[in-house]
C-alpha cells in the first residue's frame, strides 16, 4: 500500500514538474515568435509590401517582450498605411500609439506623421475648408510643443503653404462676391486676408481688389488708403501698377513680360529618414 502510494507521488511530482517545463518552454516559444513576426514585418516593409507590414506590426506588438518594442511596432504600423495613403486607417493607428505610449522616444514622430495625414489631404481653394483649418491647428501644436526637432523646420515650411492656400480661399470667395455686386461680403473676405495673411502671397491682389471695391462703392479715401499700403509695401507690383491707374485715369499700364519661375521643391525624404533611425535603433540592441 505504502509503495503505491509513493508510486502515486512520484507521478504527480513529474506531472508537475513536466508541466512548469512546458511553461518556460512556451514563454521564450512567445518572445521568439514575437521578434520572428516583427522581423518579417520589418522585411515586408523594406520589400514594399505596407500593408502586409502593417499587419505584422500590429499582430508583433500585442506580444513583444519590452514595451519599446511594442511601441516602435505600434509606430511602423501606422507609418505603413500612410505609405499607402490609407490616412484614416495611419491616423487611428497613430492616435492608438500616442495614446497607449506617451512617453515613447518617438512620440515626436508619430505627432509629426499625424499632422503630414492632415496637411497631405489638403483640396484645392475652392473645395473643403476643413482640411486646411485642421492641418493649421496640428502644425501649430506641434510647433508650440516640439519646437526644437528636426521636424519642425518642414512644418514651418507647410504652415505657409497652408495660410497661402488659406487666403486664396478667402480670395477666391472674395471674387466671386465682386462678380455678384455683394460688396460688403466681398470686402470682409479681402480685410480677412490683409489681416490674418499679410505674409501670403495673395496680400497684394488683397489690396488691389479692396481699392477696386472701394473706388466702385465712391469711397475715395478707402480706396487711396489701401492703395497707400499697397504702394508703400509692394511699388513694383504689377496689382500697385494696376490700382495706380484706377486711381490716376491718364496712367496707362506698361506691357510687362510674364516670367514663369515656380520651382518644384523636391522632397527631402524626412518622413523616411527618421523611419530608417527608428528600424537602425534595432540593429544596436
Amino acid at each position: 500500500m505504502l509503495r503505491k502510494i509513493s508510486s502515486i507521488l512520484l507521478v504527480i511530482l513529474l506531472t508537475i514538474s513536466c508541466s512548469k517545463k512546458i511553461v518556460v518552454d512556451t514563454t521564450i516559444s512567445e518572445k521568439d515568435k514575437a521578434v520572428e513576426i516583427y522581423n518579417e514585418a520589418v522585411q515586408a516593409l523594406i520589400e514594399g509590401d505596407q500593408f502586409y507590414a502593417s499587419k505584422k506590426f500590429s499582430e508583433a506588438e500585442l506580444i513583444l517582450p519590452s514595451v519599446e518594442l511594442s511601441a516602435k511596432a505600434a509606430l511602423l504600423s501606422g507609418y505603413s498605411l500612410y505609405l499607402l495613403n490609407f490616412y484614416d486607417e495611419s491616423s487611428e493607428k497613430l492616435n492608438s500609439y500616442i495614446k497607449k505610449y506617451p512617453g515613447d522616444k518617438n512620440i515626436a514622430y508619430a505627432y509629426y506623421l499625424s499632422t503630414l495625414i492632415s496637411y497631405e489631404q489638403i483640396l484645392d481653394e475652392k473645395k473643403d475648408l476643413e482640411p486646411l483649418l485642421k492641418a493649421q491647428e496640428k502644425i501649430y501644436f506641434f510647433l508650440e510643443n516640439y519646437p526644437d526637432t528636426e521636424y519642425a523646420l518642414d512644418l514651418k515650411f507647410k504652415l505657409s503653404l497652408v495660410k497661402n492656400q488659406l487666403a486664396a480661399k478667402e480670395l477666391f470667395v472674395a471674387k466671386y462676391y465682386i462678380k455678384v455686386q455683394k460688396w460688403i461680403p466681398a470686402i470682409n473676405r479681402l480685410k480677412t486676408i490683409v489681416e490674418d495673411y499679410s505674409e501670403t502671397i495673395f496680400i497684394e491682389e488683397a489690396l488691389h481688389r479692396l481699392v477696386e471695391v472701394y473706388y466702385k462703392l465712391g469711397l475715395e479715401s478707402e480706396a487711396k488708403a489701401a492703395a497707400s499700403i499697397l504702394g508703400y509695401n509692394y511699388n513694383s507690383s504689377i496689382w500697385y501698377e494696376r490700382s495706380f491707374a484706377i486711381l490716376n485715369k491718364d496712367y496707362k499700364i506698361k506691357n510687362r513680360k510674364t516670367k514663369n519661375s515656380k520651382k518644384e521643391k523636391k522632397e527631402k525624404g524626412l518622413v523616411k529618414r527618421a523611419i530608417s533611425k527608428i528600424l537602425g535603433s534595432d540593429e544596436k540592441k
